[in-house]
């Protein structure tokens, strides 16, 4: 393949992104969600193409954009009243460049193809920064396991992995939990396969610790987003000691959000669900969380409900304005842990203006792009999603490492492993930003430096 001069790159550069963002625009209609994922990333690589004109001739991205494969199929199953239901399952095998595909399956009446495209999308790149031998997927159903009871959600996740079982395996492809998918969920689809298959093996993570799961799985995507806003805050001379901090949602990434943040003297005053969101401006502490914990695991309550037990607190139903005014209450610190675009760019500005001085993403591209700009034009601390959270996906690797080896690490010795791989992140994404002329950027840090650990086993690899 021939290189080209470099004084024409630029132009043939920015023409080859913005035709493959097109591309995929016109293959994918309909898929907002991924042809966003794909437009935020392709704005940043223009430097990293211009510096390695092979990425470009190898068309490293327009393969990184088109899954190796898309698994779709139907999930027939029983109700306890004795009705049929049939809803849409998917698997997203995105890139196995650097090991078998990994991510995890959301079971959501808002998931459709598009949704786990861009889900998929940014798994590759967050497995790849976590320094672990891990490709990337993602997926699902449409399935609503709210409000059923516990042998309908069995019954489900049977007939899902009835399916998914042809797909996965410890070295194919290893799904994990998500929105909608807990230990509950887990523990179904791990005891179908297993049956299915006669086999016991690493084929899914998030299991519980008596039968192969790892400590820290539960709370290693909060905990590792608050250890990357630590690394953040490092950088200025700063801690999170004493700092309000606000925290969106209310399951498995919040809730361990704001433990982690209350054990490191930080005061969280605010959680969210669907309904609307509280503010507690006394904060919330271990025990007002270990209520949450009750209200939203066990009881499956709604946060709501925290204002009867905490009178002090506020509740403010779900805006329908597209703004959500928890993003206007004053605070140093923003954790959006709850879905993607929860942060449109009247919030940014609101957060701004209000003095935050750090977001670290716990949910997945939750920030619209024009939040993004108004974050990177005030200068603060941004960490997004696929460097801040990739703390679940990389205890989910130590679960397969402790899988393969017949063995269980200590609590004390995951958490270790975790925090420093957040840091090693950290680092990866700062010193990337650095090295292509824009410190402090870790979006475009994380991007790059994801993108080109894949692109390099991808031409490695041959055309494939």
């Amino acid at each position: 393949m021939t290189s080209l001069l470099k004084d024409e790159l630029p132009s043939i550069t920015t023409r080859y992104l913005e035709a493959v963002v097109a591309d995929v625009v016109a293959r994918s209609p309909g898929e907002q969600e991924f042809h966003q994922a794909v437009a935020e990333v392709a704005e940043t690589l223009v430097p990293v193409l211009e510096r390695n004109p092979a990425y470009r001739e190898w068309k490293i991205l327009d393969r990184m954009v088109e899954p190796e494969r898309v698994i779709m199929f139907r999930v027939p199953w029983v109700d306890d009243r004795g009705e049929i239901h049939v809803n849409r399952g998917y698997r997203i095998e995105m890139s196995s460049a650097i090991g078998p595909f990994k991510g995890g399956l959301r079971f959501h009446p808002s998931v459709y193809l598009g949704l786990l495209m861009f889900l998929a999308f940014e798994q590759v790149f967050k497995n790849a920064l976590t320094t672990l031998p891990m490709g990337g997927g993602k997926g699902g159903s449409d399935f609503d396991p709210k409000g059923r009871s516990d042998l309908e959600v069995m019954r489900f996740c049977q007939s899902y992995m009835t399916e998914l079982q042809r797909h996965i395996g410890p070295f194919t492809d290893i799904p994990a939990g998500d929105i909608g998918v807990g230990s509950r969920e887990i523990g179904y689809l791990f005891g179908h396969y297993k049956r299915i298959r006669n086999e016991f093996s690493g084929v899914l993570t998030g299991k519980e610790i008596e039968w192969g799961g790892s400590l820290i799985r539960p709370e290693a995507t909060g905990y590792g987003t608050v250890y990357f806003a630590e690394e953040m805050l490092a950088t200025r001379g700063e801690t999170l000691d004493g700092m309000t901090c606000l925290v969106s949602g209310s399951g498995n990434v919040a809730q361990y959000t704001v433990e982690k943040l209350i054990a490191l003297g930080a005061k969280p005053v605010s959680l969210s669900d669907s309904g609307g969101f509280v503010h507690d401006p006394d904060g919330i502490d271990d025990e007002k969380l270990h209520w949450v914990m009750e209200l939203k695991n066990v009881r499956r309550g709604r946060i709501q409900e925290y204002v009867e037990r905490f009178p002090r607190a506020t509740f403010t139903p779900a805006a329908t304005d597209g703004r959500n005014p928890l993003w206007a209450i004053p605070a140093h610190c923003a954790f959006p842990c709850a879905t993607q675009n929860e942060i449109s760019g009247p919030d940014a500005a609101a957060l701004v203006a209000n003095g935050v001085v750090l977001v670290a993403e716990g949910a997945n591209m939750p920030t619209v792009p024009e939040g993004v700009d108004r974050f990177r034009a005030a200068g603060i601390l941004y960490g997004p999603g696929k460097a801040a959270n990739a703390g679940g996906v990389a205890v989910s690797g130590l679960e397969m490492s402790q899988d393969a080896l017949r063995i269980t690490w200590t609590r004390d010795e995951v958490d270790l492993r975790l925090r420093g791989i957040m840091a090693s992140i950290h680092r990866t994404c700062r010193d990337t930003a650095e090295e292509y002329g824009v410190p402090g950027d870790y979006a475009v840090g994380a991007n790059i430096a994801g993108f080109v650990k894949v692109a390099d086993a991808m031409i490695d690899q041959g055309v494939v």
